[in-house]
């Protein structure tokens, strides 16, 4: 992600540690992908605790824009910025391969420059990413448009067959209420330059920053 932000998108990217004490006026803050702490409990249940996390929250709460992807993603939901929770793959192992993602909503500051006809291939290494949430909160979310994200085939086809983990509804990622809080399973960082193979995820992270930007 580091990568990402700077080599690749030019911008001024502050590492974070997970015990300090200040997010350094920060425009965004990124969760991105790993095990912290081994992902003993359950994903991201520890790392909640972490001390940066109280100023984390309290951005969010202000207004300020966060993104979780992956490891962050499961961190967001633990944390309670995000609704829902993430489970064991459907086939109970871990997975890493390229997998292709839709845009459900274009109203977000991750998808406003997506095309919502296209199916972006973005990769996926997770071993608990099943996104999971009661029907009442599956509603809310489609009422409140902030599905953001759903598995689709290369086609663009929404399908069971093109579902990875098991994600109730195909969702793979989220937002808010807010709109200023993002959660995501597949790592759009590690598609975002050629010799990466793939640069599918660079249009989403080029529309986080020109918005920013703005």
């Amino acid at each position: 992600m580091i990568f990402a932000l700077r080599e690749v998108l030019g911008q001024p990217a502050v590492k974070l540690w997970h015990k300090g004490h200040h997010v350094e006026d920060c425009d965004f803050i990124v969760l991105p992908g790993g095990f912290s702490y081994g992902d003993y409990l359950r994903p991201g249940a520890i790392a909640r605790f972490s001390p940066i996390m109280h100023q984390v929250i309290d951005h969010a709460r202000k207004g300020g824009y966060v993104l979780g992807i992956c490891n962050g993603f499961q961190i967001l939901t633990e944390a309670g910025l995000l609704p829902g929770v993430l489970l064991p793959n459907i086939n109970r192992r871990y997975i890493c391969k390229q997998v292709h993602l839709k845009p459900i909503s274009t109203n977000s500051l991750l998808t406003s420059k997506l095309d919502s006809n296209k199916a972006y291939q973005i990769p996926i290494a997770h071993g608990e990413g099943r996104y999971y949430a009661p029907p009442s909160v599956l509603e809310e979310l489609r009422a409140n448009d902030q599905i953001l994200f759903k598995y689709c085939d290369a086609a663009g086809n929404i399908t069971e067959a093109a579902n990875p983990n098991g994600s109730v509804d195909n969702i793979a990622g989220i937002c808010n209420k807010e709109r200023n809080v993002f959660g995501m399973m597949p790592h759009p960082e590690r598609a975002c330059h050629p010799m990466l193979g793939n640069t599918d995820g660079y249009d989403l992270l080029a529309s986080m920053i020109e918005k920013i930007l703005v």
